[in-house]
């Protein structure tokens, strides 16, 4: 199922058993920051950016490693080399992604990012060492800016996935066939917001992050929320716009966020979290959050 129709699209996930796969990746991969810097085509259609002075390269960097290093003690996690040419390119989960068996290259709006499908390396990585299949996406004229615009619940197979000048309905449907998904939701964004995965975020399958500014329609919301009932925790506009919603579960007790949005986080939301059995932990990324992304766009998952 592929559709816009909330109530019908609520009906069947909620028959869905969480039996699609692995709740959480069992890797993850990271791309070094190198050459950060302000990106003008993408600071056309993401607010969240900041002014060219505010980049900080070296704090940026610094960092960069200790989000590798934190991460490490959960899981597995890699770092590729940056390149000065593809200044977005620590967000690598916009451009490649996994599932089981196989792995996805996305099609990027803008010309600046869509060299980032063309990395050999990464695709030697995910096509030579891990032997999964590829499904390329990067040459076909619809953007589809993989988990930026689609947030996936992997337990249950279901994508939810945002419209907006970073995917158009046509992507949405190349993805949904990539990963193999059950059922996706298509909605509108909000106006101004690029990306999915700054609003709302699926943890471990059980529990969701949502910022509801973040949608154009409030049914939207109200689906997801009883989708995930009881522990459908909806941000603040402060915990939206410091990133809160933009966060991951790299295993079934923890939830990751940058340290602003950590700071940022309401005793409610923390409580809430706390019902659904995730501990929050932060790492302060400040710098690299002058990109306009925060910590879950920073990491691509290996399942």
């Amino acid at each position: 199922m592929i559709t816009h129709d909330t109530e019908s699209f609520l009906a069947h996930a909620r028959s869905l058993a969480p039996d699609f796969g692995p709740a959480t990746a069992r890797a993850a991969f990271l791309v070094a920051p190198d050459g950060f810097a302000l990106a003008e085509q993408s600071a056309a259609d993401n607010r969240y950016m900041a002014d060219a002075h505010a980049f900080d390269a070296d704090r940026a960097a610094q960092q960069h490693r200790e989000l590798h290093s934190a991460l490490s003690g959960i899981v597995p996690t890699i770092c590729f080399a940056g390149d000065p040419a593809t200044p977005d390119a620590l967000f690598p989960n916009n451009a490649f992604g996994t599932t089981a068996g196989r792995y996805v290259v996305g099609r990027m709006r803008h010309p600046v990012r869509q060299r980032e499908a063309t990395r050999a390396d990464i695709r030697g990585f995910f096509g030579g060492v891990l032997d999964y299949a590829e499904i390329d996406l990067s040459t076909q004229p619809h953007p589809c800016e993989l988990t930026g615009a689609l947030v996936i619940d992997r337990a249950r197979g279901i994508g939810l996935c945002g419209l907006s000048e970073r995917c158009d309905e046509a992507g949405a449907r190349l993805m949904h066939e990539a990963f193999g998904l059950r059922a996706t939701l298509l909605f509108d964004l909000a106006a101004g917001e690029y990306h999915t995965n700054v609003v709302l975020a699926v943890l471990a399958g059980r529990a969701v992050l949502i910022c509801p500014q973040g949608f154009a329609d409030p049914a939207v919301v109200d689906a997801i929320a009883a989708l995930y009932a009881p522990h459908a925790v909806l941000l603040s506009p402060e915990e939206h716009a410091a990133f809160a919603g933009n966060s991951i579960a790299l295993s079934a007790d923890a939830v990751w966020m940058s340290a602003t949005a950590q700071r940022m986080l309401t005793d409610a939301s923390r409580a809430a979290l706390a019902a659904a059995g995730f501990a929050v932990r932060g790492v302060e990324l400040d710098a690299i959050e002058a990109g306009g992304g925060s910590l879950r766009c920073c990491v691509g998952e290996i399942f």
